[in-house]
């Protein structure tokens, strides 16, 4: 990509706050960006004080974004900004003019601030409005307690910049402050160091002293509760929820000294997460300090708190080592697939490992299945010009990602391997890497190094997986697989064997009914195993999709369907029943449920679903 020298503050001065002098004391090269109006090669922000105030009432929060910026000798900056009111905005204390250019349905609108050649600080007083994106208001009866309203924001991949005026590239970073007025009997905590009781008059402040991109800006409100796991983990939730919480992240501390043994050490002082309400679109959300994560995972077996090793492998791939673009997404998501499983696999074993690596290959078939039309979308270096990030937020990135990383390692050894990624990590810590820079690393310090051949830029740069790729293998899933051959063969399934099955088997096994299963089979199974009241999300949602393939409708089946997508926001599961219905040419049964569910969903989901169901067209 074209690059361009411009002048940058240095590391201390970022982390200390400190004034940028008006001569150069570091040069750093910022890529061409797709996804932001920003031009940080003239003018780039190094630290963001914000001060607002959250109003319930009208769902609105207003205040001021005050930047240092490092200046390149440039007559203005660009921020980018969407579905915001900006009032008035200062350079060096004394007013400006700026203006906001021509609207982009995915990119917002570029804000150009006049400035001169010295300016070192922009205030901007601005506030949201209700197309906001990134925010998502709930009332009482949408939260766990329902007994008080609840906020949260989502930043990835592109929505900062819907509640803050901000530079919102993935390669630019930042530290931050911030203080938030809250009503009195709800508590605020960000990405950053937090609160863990509520304060008396609702104002809290807050500090990040590591540079961020702006995705990682993160703020959630409500009547919550902090309970500690450990001196440097613990996990925010309503009341309700709070000690099923801390029983069933209860693993988490191990979970960091199982990373910090293979790839250095963690360096974001604290590891806390926060469960928020169901309408969270996502599994979870790797903010730092502070991961965001979904109630789904609250199984009460810790069965599915892989995710949490996932968003914690974030510490280190995304985090600490962030893609430079969101044309290398799979920098952020291959790794920490390949470090969750690897933390898995310290923790709880390698058959566990292998069953989560063999459902994301199976995940990842499906979807290479689904991009057939599209094969220049199967790659791992993509090219998003012109289309929004979120179309690369695939299995793709994540378990294609993984597959490379896991087939480099069977290459090249553990050992070797470990060393590697231990190193990368380090030498790109808080910075940001593109897939050039990664390939050039790799060659030089494992590759080469060990006189080893690897067919990288075929797994990189071309459509679908190549056929060196890893083979994975489960026994546990081998047997689930002949427990499943007998049933279709005798129609009779021994339950002993069954007893003791992890959801991972479980899913295994509904997922790979045979195409032409009988609705009298699936009611079978169904009273045997109480699949459609499973308390299971996991489970639950291949079930209904099962469901909704075979119009099976028995057990209330189809109330229990509707029942979780107006309750369950989570956008993986709710995008895999819709895509059932329409699959099952069940289409106006999907839309009147979703008429009534949208309202639930944060932006992030719903306007999945309304494409794919072409609700609103």
């Amino acid at each position: 990509m074209k690059k361009a020298i411009i002048l940058a503050v240095s590391c201390l001065c970022i982390l200390t706050n400190c004034k940028q002098p008006k001569t150069p004391m570091t040069l750093k090269t910022y890529e061409e960006e797709l996804h932001s109006f920003a031009q940080p090669n003239k003018a780039v922000i190094t630290h963001l004080d914000l001060n607002i105030d959250v109003n319930f009432d009208t769902h609105i929060i207003s205040g001021t974004a005050t930047y240092n910026i490092a200046n390149n000798g440039a007559s203005e900056i660009i921020l980018d900004s969407k579905y915001l009111d900006i009032e008035a905005i200062t350079a060096d204390g004394k007013k400006t003019t700026f203006t906001l250019g021509s609207f982009d349905e995915n990119l917002g609108q570029p804000l150009a601030i006049s400035i001169k050649e010295t300016t070192q600080k922009i205030a901007i007083k601005y506030r949201t409005t209700a197309k906001t994106e990134a925010l998502q208001w709930l009332n009482a009866q949408q939260t766990a307690d329902k007994t008080n309203p609840f906020l949260f924001t989502q930043g990835q991949a592109i929505l900062t910049r819907t509640w803050i005026p901000i530079q919102d590239s993935p390669q630019i970073r930042i530290t931050y402050n911030a203080t938030v007025k809250v009503p009195k009997n709800l508590m605020a905590v960000m990405s950053a160091q937090n609160p863990q009781e509520k304060t008396a008059d609702g104002m809290y402040h807050f500090k990040m002293a590591q540079p961020i991109p702006a995705y990682l800006i993160a703020l959630a409100i409500g009547d919550i509760e902090y309970k500690a796991i450990s001196s440097r983990t613990g996990v925010y939730a309503e009341k309700s929820m709070i000690d099923k919480v801390q029983a069933e992240f209860s693993d988490m501390e191990k979970m960091v000294v199982a990373a910090e043994n293979l790839y250095g050490a963690y360096s974001w002082e604290q590891f806390d997460v926060i469960v928020l309400p169901p309408s969270f679109p996502f599994g979870g959300m790797e903010n730092p300090r502070l991961t965001f994560a979904t109630p789904t995972v609250i199984a009460g077996d810790k069965s599915l708190t892989s995710l949490v090793a996932h968003e914690l492998a974030h510490s280190w791939s995304g985090n600490l080592v962030t893609n430079a673009t969101w044309n290398d997404f799979w920098l952020n998501e291959g790794f920490t697939v390949y470090f969750e499983i690897r933390i898995m696999e310290a923790l709880y074993g390698k058959e566990r490992a292998n069953m989560l690596a063999l459902i994301g290959r199976q995940d990842l078939d499906e979807e290479l299945e689904s991009l057939k039309e599209t094969p220049n979308d199967t790659k791992l270096k993509l090219d998003l010009k012109g289309r929004s990030p979120d179309d690369g937020m695939n299995s793709i990135a994540y378990d294609k990602g993984y597959l490379f990383l896991r087939t480099l390692e069977e290459k090249v050894g553990r050992e070797k391997m470990d060393a590697f990624l231990k190193s990368y990590f380090k030498k790109n810590a808080f910075s940001t890497t593109n897939t050039e820079d990664f390939i050039t690393y790799l060659n030089t310090n494992l590759l080469e190094k060990n006189s080893i051949t690897f067919n990288t830029d075929e797994w990189i740069y071309q459509p679908g997986v190549p056929s060196n790729a890893a083979i994975i293998q489960s026994n546990a899933f081998s047997t689930v697989e002949k427990t499943l051959q007998s049933f279709v063969d005798t129609n009779g399934i021994d339950t002993n064997i069954t007893k003791q099955w992890t959801p991972q088997e479980w899913v295994h096994f509904i997922r790979n009914f045979q195409e032409d299963i009988k609705i009298e089979q699936l009611q079978q199974l169904d009273d045997t195993f109480n699949f459609t009241g499973s308390t299971n999300s996991y489970i639950s949602m291949v079930w209904y999709e099962q469901s909704i393939l075979n119009n099976y409708h028995g057990n209330q089946v189809d109330s229990k369907i509707s029942e979780f997508l107006n309750t369950v926001g989570r956008r993986w599961y709710v995008t895999t029943l819709f895509k059932a219905f329409k699959r099952a040419d069940r289409l106006n049964e999907a839309l009147l449920i979703y008429k009534k569910a949208r309202p639930n969903y944060h932006a992030v989901t719903a306007n999945t679903i309304d494409g794919l169901l072409g609700f609103g067209v």
